[in-house]
């Protein structure tokens, strides 16, 4: 009895080191190709981290604004940025948490990301800014606009959230599911386990691409290593992402938004075009485009087509 009692720390002990060594193991092989890093790459120093840029080309800025995935970065616009950079001053960037910016251990929320666009296109760039945002940050880039209309001028939205899914709030369920990805090491490998390279596949195979022969190994890469930057601090972000701490209600702030409000969308997107309508519903001035064979990422998956379009709202 006694002696199983003793076995019982050291066999705990073996397994937690073991574990350990598998997610150092992982986060090497992930981040080995050096996928993300681009020779235009700058930095700057806000209140809370680092945030990893690139600046390209001359003329009115444009701000990138990835989204809030897991895996997400600036890399997510590699495919338009340097056709945008022949008219355009063109800004890509890692939000906190993503990409090479740093990770604090943090609940990240939509408040946190408002702040850092303001503070961004305001310290950084210096004059009024176009901004083309994707997925889920669409609705920060509409509150920043609304909160701060003299630093933004055009908001181009790629497929934003529905505004059901950014009313849910944080639950007992999701609250628990932020704690355990939170966890340093079993955390770390339980998120090891839903940010292989094969998860990554089925996540553009059934969510992000209409056309999945399209798909370059390259872009899964990306991913693979986005999400496993920075010894694996980017599950931080993606706790606070799917714990629901970056939703909210947005519906003030479109109401009552003056910019100019230009919607891409995939049409083979699921509900895209309810998703669409309730946007207009609540500002019938927002003008609306579709891509073709697209789904959630049309200026990765059909750039010359999404820049087609962008060209009317954006000449």
């Amino acid at each position: 009895m006694n002696h199983n009692v003793k076995i019982i720390p050291i066999v705990t002990g073996i397994s937690i080191a073991s574990v350990h060594l598998i997610n150092r193991l992982l986060y090497s092989i992930s981040t080995a190709k050096d996928i993300l890093r681009d020779k235009d790459d700058c930095y700057y120093e806000w209140r809370f981290g680092t945030i990893r840029y690139t600046k390209k080309g001359y003329g009115t800025p444009v701000l990138l604004v990835h989204d809030l995935t897991v895996g997400s970065s600036g890399y997510e616009f590699h495919k338009i940025v340097n056709r945008l950079s022949r008219h355009y001053e063109v800004y890509t960037i890692d939000l906190l948490g993503y990409g090479l910016s740093d990770k604090p251990n943090m609940t990240y929320t939509a408040y946190l990301y408002i702040q850092l666009l303001t503070d961004f296109v305001k310290t950084v760039i210096g004059k009024k800014t176009d901004i083309i945002v994707s997925g889920d940050s669409s609705s920060i880039a509409i509150v920043a606009c609304h909160n701060n209309p003299e630093a933004f001028n055009r908001l181009i939205l790629i497929n934003p959230q529905s505004l059901y899914q950014l009313n849910l709030i944080p639950s007992k369920r999701t609250k628990s599911l932020k704690f355990l990805i939170d966890l340093p090491v079993l955390g770390t490998f339980f998120y090891n386990i839903i940010t292989t390279k094969q998860s990554f596949c089925n996540l553009f195979r059934k969510y992000f691409y209409a056309d999945y022969e399209k798909l370059r190994n390259r872009d899964i890469a990306a991913y693979v290593e986005a999400s496993h930057q920075n010894d694996h601090q980017s599950r931080y972000s993606f706790s606070s992402y799917v714990g629901r701490y970056m939703n909210f209600n947005i519906l003030h702030a479109l109401k009552e938004i003056n910019h100019s409000i230009f919607v891409i969308a995939g049409n083979e997107k699921k509900d895209n075009k309810s998703i669409v309508e309730n946007y207009f519903y609540y500002n019938s001035s927002i003008e609306t485009a579709y891509v073709a064979e697209t789904k959630q990422y049309p200026h990765m998956e059909n750039p010359v087509v999404f820049l087609n379009q962008l060209a009317v709202f954006l000449p």
